[in-house]
């Protein structure tokens, strides 16, 4: 058993709990409305859905067009609050330690605005570590379109089959299955109730970060 050569990670909800950050831009926000904070219960579940789920989530009575207006003002209050409350989730870092003692190259693929993870990188002491950064605007398409993969697995000089993708939504699966690309799912990272994972299509469900530290936990590659 090996690890596999190549990594690519999703960001929020599968390396980093940023759940408390972005409790603080919901908060702020509600605060400027009159209303009292959401618990950090109430918004986890939606962190990996983006920007709008969290919106929708902290403000239901108000229809999706009057919130659509408020995702910069989102965007701006979570530059604020980036890195100041969230870290990575424990187990994570000794995972990418023993990666990177195997050989194996990785990197981070989200659909996080690309210039707020390249502010968040260097906070975690990860820009002499990622590889390849693929932000949610980087290209034309995000995920749960292929592109962003098969993309940074061009750039890091590999067969997208030769990469593993690791992610906590359902649509890094979807990305994932649809680039070629082996995938495992982050079972400690953020999604509904009613989400089902095992239905996903992902090879391996992985229950917490340490396992990432096991080789026997990876799916084979070519």
């Amino acid at each position: 058993m090996a690890f596999p050569g190549t990594v690519l990670f999703d960001l929020d909800g599968t390396l980093l709990d940023s759940a408390p950050d972005m409790l603080a831009t919901v908060n702020a926000m509600r605060a400027a409305r009159s209303r009292g904070p959401m618990t950090i219960a109430e918004l986890r579940p939606h962190v990996s859905k983006g920007a709008r789920a969290m919106a929708a989530a902290a403000f239901p009575e108000f229809d999706a067009g009057e919130r659509e207006g408020w995702i910069p003002e989102f965007l701006t209050r979570y530059a604020d609050e980036l890195g100041r409350h969230g870290k990575p989730f424990d187990g994570i870092e000794a995972a990418l330690e023993q990666l990177e003692s195997a050989g194996t190259v990785w990197g981070i693929v989200t659909n996080k605005p690309e210039y707020l993870a390249q502010q968040l990188i260097p906070m975690l002491g990860w820009q002499d570590r990622c590889a390849v950064l693929i932000g949610g605007d980087t290209l034309a398409r995000r995920k749960p379109d292929p592109l962003p993969l098969t993309v940074a697995a061009e750039r890091l000089g590999v067969a997208p089959e030769s990469c593993v993708y690791v992610g906590d939504d359902e649509r890094d699966i979807i990305a994932a299955r649809a680039a070629g690309m082996p995938s495992v799912v982050a079972l400690w990272g953020y999604r509904l109730d009613s989400d089902d994972p095992a239905l996903w299509g992902g090879d391996v469900l992985a229950d917490d970060p340490r396992a990432l530290a096991d080789p026997a936990t990876w799916p084979a590659v070519p």
